[in-house]
């Protein structure tokens, strides 16, 4: 027995946010904690590991029966609170007070893998001079990665390059800023890497989608390019 699998019950798929493991049919899932049904792309599954404990199946490919919540982090702290994870899979499903942390962490690698592959398929630049050619170049950056610990000086200058690039509709530029310089170095196999854009590409679309993931699961909106003098000082001054 692998480390998450677990017995079938015989029967079908049972009510409460349980489904039938992958390759399951049904097009929407039930969250235990909110009860609406939602696209699954929406949601988190969990499934019950040989020990009982309940584990994130975040790519939802894990063998077992799964019980769905929505992707936030209230959500998943809801249902630890309120033991909602014995009560959908019909037994004891003890589920440790850390899970969304580790939910967090599981989609934050996820996050650095997209960024990894989007990179060996040429759709990483890394470097702040290499930033500011592909906003300018064709066919243009599709977001814009910055280290959490990036100075507010080189985000206000790249902002100042979107906005030259794109005027007010720098809105539509996404803004990744969720990851550490460190993590950023893990994912594109260099050092003090600060400043990177995300270009076309095969993998840009996965690179995104994570990221929103993250963000959704965080509970904090999609960050984007735009200007906001809160928020990257003054950039129709700097575009000057």
């Amino acid at each position: 027995m692998s480390e998450v699998e677990t017995i079938l019950p015989e029967g079908g798929p049972e009510a409460g946010g349980l489904d039938a493991g992958p390759g399951g049919r049904a097009p929407e899932r039930t969250c235990i904690v909110t009860r609406v049904a939602q696209a699954p792309d929406a949601m988190i599954r969990f499934v019950r590991g040989p020990d009982g404990h309940v584990v994130p199946d975040l790519r939802a490919r894990l063998p077992g029966r799964g019980a769905w919540v929505s992707a936030r982090r209230d959500a998943v702290a809801t249902a630890v609170r309120k033991n909602l994870f014995s009560r959908a899979f019909k037994g004891p499903a003890p589920a440790d007070p850390d899970l969304p942390d580790r939910i967090a962490a599981g989609l934050r690698a996820d996050l650095r893998q997209a960024i990894a592959l989007a990179n060996k398929a040429g759709c990483i630049v890394a470097g702040f001079s290499k930033v500011e050619a592909a906003i300018g170049g064709q066919p243009g950056a599709v977001a814009v990665i910055h280290a959490a610990e990036g100075s507010a000086d080189g985000r206000r200058k790249i902002a100042s390059a979107l906005y030259r690039r794109h005027g007010e509709a720098m809105s539509r530029i996404p803004i990744i800023d969720d990851l550490s310089e460190d993590e950023l170095d893990m994912a594109l196999g260099r050092d003090h890497v600060i400043h990177a854009a995300l270009v076309a590409g095969a993998g840009a679309a996965g690179c995104l989608s994570r990221w929103r993931r993250l963000r959704s699961f965080e509970g904090a909106a999609a960050a984007t390019g735009e200007p906001d003098p809160a928020r990257i000082g003054g950039v129709d001054e700097a575009s000057r």
